[in-house]
């Protein structure tokens, strides 16, 4: 069973809007045995939207849209159904009602009869009701296929997904069991585990599929297997699981299927009863949102201070000036001093800390672009690296980010 998703929208189009509604609704249909063959994204004008439709309907058996179902005139999507199935539009009394009921209970100003228009829908369609939002859900068939239409507002299309569409998808058809674990490894590029791992790979049953996702320092082996008979699928995942493991047990970090470094971390410190505090300079603060973007960090994480610019590491940090003048803002003194201070500052049991130059130009330092130190501060040592992660800036500090969580990692599994 496979799927085609199609996104309507200029302002996705010229980059204006994210899409994220296909990668929501490719997770969801995976989870219940449904491949997505191809997403599309088209512009908001009937031929195109047109094109789409009768290719999708050549390449799948269920194709869904988001967007265009907006109140105003450049919402095509409804007519342009209207046009594809040989339809005409109708007011549909129960979304009538919704789009009143939602204007007095939320929306201050009077309804209008462009919003009353929102219950118009094609008279062959199966109406899915949006409670979130004025546009309904729309599902219609032809020649096998299944046609369901969403608005393009992620949360109303979220709930219209969870709710109408994949619970109404159950009832008709019956699908394959699809299941993907995901192991994330750190500190070894992806050809070289490639080529340690290349006899697992060839010898993985058929219904078995390894798919590397490197990315900036780290690199994710997703096994997915796909049958049928569901306790096939767990017994042969558990078993080639527990074969991969072994090969790549020195960069092994964990499963990332529901999971991240971060929260990995987070648990393993909550578990050990310690606390993290950060002092970020190179890496502008990402490490520390990666980790506050979980919720129950404040059980371990204490706190940061983005040490951007020299003056503040001396007078937040409280560095010794001396030991920048004598050594660079980008050396391996200051990065220890600062995994030291902001470890004592916030009374945490590990301090992390980063610097570096990112570029493009040298800044404060005459250390070459792309030079970064990072370093880890406990009660009985301080440890640090040096790494060079090449010369551009977004990618420097994206690999310096994946490396403080590497090294973090294995500094808290010593214990």
């Amino acid at each position: 069973m496979t799927a085609e998703i199609i996104t309507i929208g200029d302002e996705i189009l010229i980059g204006q809007t994210v899409d994220t509604n296909s990668t929501f609704i490719g997770k969801a249909f995976n989870k219940i045995g449904i491949s997505i063959f191809q997403i599309t994204s088209v512009q908001d004008d009937k031929a195109h939207i047109l094109k789409s439709l009768k290719e999708a309907e050549e390449n799948a058996d269920i194709i869904i849209m988001t967007g265009g179902l907006g109140p105003t005139k450049d919402d095509i999507t409804k007519l342009t159904l209207c046009e594809y199935f040989d339809d005409k539009l109708v007011e549909n009394k129960a979304v009538l009602q919704n789009v009143e009921y939602l204007f007095s209970k939320y929306i201050k100003t009077p309804i209008s009869e462009i919003n009353r228009h929102q219950a118009l829908v094609p008279s062959k369609c199966k109406v899915l009701m949006n409670k979130f939002g004025t546009a309904p859900g729309m599902w219609m068939e032809k020649n096998g296929k299944v046609f369901v239409s969403l608005p393009g507002v992620p949360y109303e299309m979220k709930a219209l997904i969870n709710n109408e569409v994949i619970p109404l998808l159950r009832e008709a058809y019956n699908f394959p069991y699809i299941k993907h674990t995901t192991l994330l490894t750190y500190g070894l590029g992806e050809s070289a585990i490639a080529s340690r791992i290349e006899h697992f790979e060839d010898n993985l049953p058929d219904f078995i599929k390894l798919a590397y996702l490197p990315s900036l320092g780290r690199v994710r082996l997703r096994l997915s297997a796909k049958a049928m008979d569901k306790n096939m699928v767990d017994e042969a995942m558990d078993e080639q699981v527990k074969k991969l493991i072994p090969l790549v047990e020195d960069i092994f970090v964990g499963f990332e299927d529901d999971t991240t470094i971060e929260q990995i971390i987070g648990s393993r410190l909550v578990d050990l009863g310690k606390t993290l505090s950060i002092a970020e300079s190179c890496t502008g603060g990402r490490i520390a949102q990666a980790f506050t973007a979980n919720a129950g960090a404040s059980k371990y994480f204490k706190g940061s201070i983005v040490s951007y610019a020299t003056e503040s590491k001396v007078n937040v940090l409280k560095l010794n000036e001396s030991i920048i003048v004598e050594n660079s803002v980008v050396s391996q003194e200051v990065a220890e001093s600062m995994a030291k201070n902001v470890r004592q500052l916030f009374n945490a049991d590990y301090g992390l800390s980063t610097t570096g130059n990112a570029g493009p130009t040298k800044g404060d330092s005459d250390v070459e672009v792309g030079t970064v130190w990072i370093a880890i501060a406990t009660e009985d040592e301080v440890i640090s690296e040096v790494f060079n992660f090449s010369n551009h800036r977004e990618k420097v500090i994206m690999k310096a980010t994946n490396k403080a969580f590497e090294m973090l990692h294995k500094e808290i599994s010593k214990k």
